[in-house]
């Protein structure tokens, strides 16, 4: 497996994050849906993904979903990861943005975003620090300051939050409980 491709100034972006926004299909999940007979649909998370949300949130730094699709299965993962800032069904994902930081003096600049298609784009160039999962469409992998060296749904997300950590200085201190005496396994 080669790195991920990180851009000049990428770090020193990604150290002024404090929020961190990401799509859902194609992020956090491999893209594919599940419709049962009965029209249920089915997700397929990854734990990984869910502890480095975790592990940025005990960094201090809010997450939060903005997503074009509406399902519940998004909602109940949410709710499971402590994400209060949930928006589905979004067409204008940067009107969601201004929406989402007004009233918080978090500034586009000190926002990250992950995304993985088109719809995307308007927002990844909005804001601070931008990343993509390795399999996003080729003019998003362009586009972005971070490419992932996983795929969406595959562990991408937790690689993203980690380098989010490290480029705040965060990372020591929430994985120290993991690491006694500060040595990296």
């Amino acid at each position: 497996m080669s790195g991920p491709v990180v851009r000049q100034g990428a770090a020193d972006r990604a150290a002024g994050v404090r929020l961190f926004l990401m799509d859902v299909d194609g992020v956090l999940t491999d893209g594919g849906i599940i419709h049962d007979a009965a029209g249920v649909e089915t997700k397929r998370f990854h734990v990984r993904d869910g502890h480095g949300i975790k592990m940025l949130q005990r960094a201090g730094v809010p997450v939060g979903i903005i997503t074009g699709r509406t399902s519940e299965v998004v909602a109940i993962r949410a709710r499971e990861l402590g994400i209060d800032i949930v928006r589905q069904g979004v067409y204008d994902k940067l009107a969601a943005l201004r929406e989402i930081l007004a009233g918080t003096g978090i500034l586009p600049a000190e926002t990250a975003y992950a995304g993985d298609d088109i719809v995307d784009l308007p927002l990844l160039r909005a804001v601070g620090f931008s990343a993509a999962p390795s399999d996003a469409e080729p003019y998003v992998l362009d586009a972005v300051h971070y490419v992932s060296s996983r795929a969406g749904g595959k562990g991408a997300v937790r690689e993203i939050t980690e380098f989010l950590l490290r480029a705040r200085g965060s990372w020591d201190a929430v994985t120290a409980k993991y690491f006694p005496g500060g040595a990296e396994g």
